[in-house]
């Protein structure tokens, strides 16, 4: 079974790609979810579990309502964004995530969760337009999924989400530097070779690619701060200096409560 990791420090995540029978009988790979249009799925299915306190997502009566909520144009055709976002919805919905502690040399800790325990979304055919005259497409949210974000909350900004949403690398900042002003207690710099760990590509590993990769950090992050004046940060030729903030909404009783429903 092929797998796609990451690991930081000590702690590691995979991605299993899901997979599917096709009409020759033969178990076909469905694909990696990948792009910014997953993040996009997976911050609705968030803040709705919260909001609502229910694994049970109503993502609309179209793909097309779901992607304008999202701040996305629906387009037609092969290579639009109806079919991207179909497609990148099947493959998250599928894919199985092992996160995995390696800190501790007298134990394995790790945990293995999909997103989606079931799922009915966009079946039929579609007018041009993208809308459907079928049953609310729905998201029912696996236990484990619901639990951790429920549990562990830290709200984004829908707006901000939707501002940034042009590049998965703003979406990723974006919601790492909410949690970490959320979670941050004193002046702490990341190092570049940590967040190359975490963010950047398998790639990143020669002098060349990984003063590329500070650049792109360093702008992307400059467009994250412009809808997060919030975030107490700052670069340096270290890293990433974060010091204690605020959430970029802060966490109000009201959050909290519906968190633990």
């Amino acid at each position: 079974m092929p797998a796609w990791g990451r690991q930081n420090g000590d702690l590691s995540l995979t991605v299993q790609p899901g997979m599917t029978t096709g009409r020759n009988n033969k178990p076909e790979l469905i694909g990696y979810p990948f792009g910014t249009m997953p993040r996009l799925i997976l911050t609705f299915l968030s803040t709705e579990a919260v909001r609502t306190g229910s694994q049970d997502i109503v993502l609309g009566d179209s793909l097309t309502d779901f992607m304008a909520s999202m701040g996305l144009a629906a387009t037609g055709g092969k290579n639009g964004s109806l079919t991207r976002m179909r497609n990148q919805s099947h493959r998250l919905f599928n894919a199985t995530l092992t996160i995995e502690y390696k800190g501790d040399a007298n134990r394995r800790i790790g945990a293995k969760l999909s997103v989606a325990s079931a799922y009915n979304i966009w079946c039929g055919s579609e007018s041009e337009d993208g809308h459907l005259s079928l049953f609310a497409s729905t998201v029912r949210l696996s236990d484990e999924f619901f639990h951790e974000v429920t549990a562990h909350p830290v709200p984004l900004d829908m707006n901000a989400i939707k501002a940034l949403g042009g590049s998965a690398l703003r979406l990723d900042i974006y919601a790492w530097l909410t949690y970490r002003m959320y979670s941050v207690k004193r002046e702490t710099t990341v190092p570049w070779e940590s967040l190359i760990m975490q963010f950047g590509s398998t790639a990143a590993d020669n002098r060349f690619r990984r003063r590329q990769f500070r650049l792109d950090f360093t702008e992307a992050l400059r467009q994250v701060v412009v809808v997060y004046p919030q975030a107490n940060v700052d670069t340096s030729e270290r890293g990433v200096a974060l010091r204690p903030g605020l959430p970029h909404i802060p966490m109000s009783p009201g959050f909290r409560a519906r968190a633990r429903t």
